[in-house]
């Protein structure tokens, strides 16, 4: 590919509208600078319903100042809150005739806590009050929700204009060229390697038979995977290294300004059949090669709207047609790894039964300059992978296993830039 044409693409604008700035790879804390002591803390969460509307308090240990707004399709109505530590004893479940169909509640992003409520009807929400202590409570944040029609809530529904502002400047962040295409600078001879923990904060992800939660387990497989490669001798970056949420696309962009190459995504899956385990390896494909694939995909592209983020602005098609063809050398690259890690794997746990290396279209897959794979790591699901998964001794095993693969796909690389090395003494 041309040096042009990489950075044409380099300058595309890879992250909609709505989306958060992404913070210098590796910094990706949930932290504003401030000790948990001096953070808000919420304590509980109650529901309260009525025949004509439904009320969702927040107990919460200090005042804070909340916003609320409404997104639509799928319509859900959002809390943005400051950073707080989420400590609640019991949250309460809607009824099943509520208007409250679900809500989740966690860190979004650095200085920045969100609650958003799935709603089964279009309904229109109070302005939050705020309670003052009493009868041994803490401070409530109540907000009330009450019945509208679809078109009124349509109407109303949308980004606050300042937050429209803030998060459309990612737009201006990601259209600086990759420097690897632009600056003529000799790379430097460490691989770098970006490690993405899925989901966090605001999105748990997949809960496992036994509570395990997929975001907990991912971000301590990260964890362990970036310590097998550093001591290997490569530079590694955590899209996450705290239980925060990082958009999508926001996980795409930082692989692309860090100039890695390579990008490990890490994910615990589940299905309906308990029976189903082991683990199993995707690459980008616009199509699925099968239709269980092409579902798991669905689900996982569907987490920005789980963290109630805007998805405007898709690629234009001249965009879309360059970025196709940049991406075609990368997909053999992914595949190429993907190869080796389905080899090292094999070796430390079980697979799936047929086709452990599948393709689907992942969003967090579609660098068009990094070879990227996406590691289901086995079934929440399924009884005998969530023991292993909630296993210390499985998980450093299992991220030794994925940093062999690393060693395996670069070696042939590796060992010519050894011999020109030892030619050009």
């Amino acid at each position: 590919m041309s040096r042009f044409l990489v950075a044409f693409l380099g300058a595309l604008s890879l992250v909609p509208a709505g989306q958060a700035v992404a913070q210098q790879p590796g910094a990706q804390r949930a932290a504003t600078g401030k000790p948990d002591s001096q953070l808000p803390v919420a304590l509980s969460a109650h529901i309260d319903e009525q025949p004509d509307r439904a009320r969702l308090v927040l107990e919460l240990s200090d005042p804070i100042t909340p916003r609320v707004f409404t997104l639509a399709n799928p319509d859900r109505v959002v809390l943005e809150m400051p950073e707080m530590l989420w400590r609640l004893q019991a949250a309460d479940k809607p009824g099943r005739n509520s208007l409250i169909r679900s809500y989740r509640y966690g860190q979004f992003r650095a200085g920045e806590s969100r609650l958003v409520i799935d709603v089964n009807a279009p309904v229109v929400p109070s302005a939050p009050t705020i309670l003052p202590p009493q009868h041994g409570a803490g401070f409530r944040v109540v907000i009330e929700l009450t019945p509208t029609t679809q078109a009124k809530f349509e109407e109303s529904a949308g980004w606050p204009s300042d937050l429209r502002r803030r998060e459309s400047a990612a737009i201006e962040v990601a259209s600086i060229p990759s420097l690897r295409a632009t600056t003529g600078e000799i790379e430097s001879p460490r691989k770098v390697i970006v490690i993405d923990a899925g989901h966090g904060g605001i999105d748990a992800g997949t809960t496992g038979v036994d509570g395990l939660r997929e975001k907990d387990v991912v971000l301590d497989e990260a964890m362990r995977l970036a310590k097998a490669l550093e001591t290997r001798g490569y530079l590694v970056h955590l899209t996450r290294d705290a239980d925060v949420y990082i958009p999508l696309r926001e996980r795409v962009k930082i692989a692309r300004s860090a100039n890695a190459d390579l990008f490990i995504s890490l994910h615990a899956d589940a299905n309906p059949d308990a029976r189903i385990s082991g683990a199993s390896v995707y690459t980008l494909s616009e199509r699925g090669s099968s239709r269980e694939a092409a579902a798991l995909a669905r689900k996982e592209n569907r987490s920005d709207l789980v963290a109630g983020v805007h998805l405007s602005g898709q690629d234009d098609k001249v965009s879309h047609i360059l970025i196709e063809l940049a991406q075609r050398g990368t997909m053999s690259r992914s595949a190429h790894f993907a190869d080796a890690l389905v080899r090292e794997l094999s070796r430390t746990t079980d697979m799936i039964a047929r086709d452990a290396h599948r393709s689907a279209a992942f969003v967090v897959l579609k660098a068009p300059d990094v070879p990227a794979v996406l590691v289901e790591l086995g079934y929440l699901s399924n009884t005998r992978d969530c023991r292993e998964l909630g296993e210390e001794r499985w998980r450093t095993r299992t991220a030794a296993a994925i940093a062999a693969a690393v060693d395996r796909h670069f070696a042939p690389e590796q060992s010519a830039s050894a011999a020109a090395l030892a030619i050009a003494r």
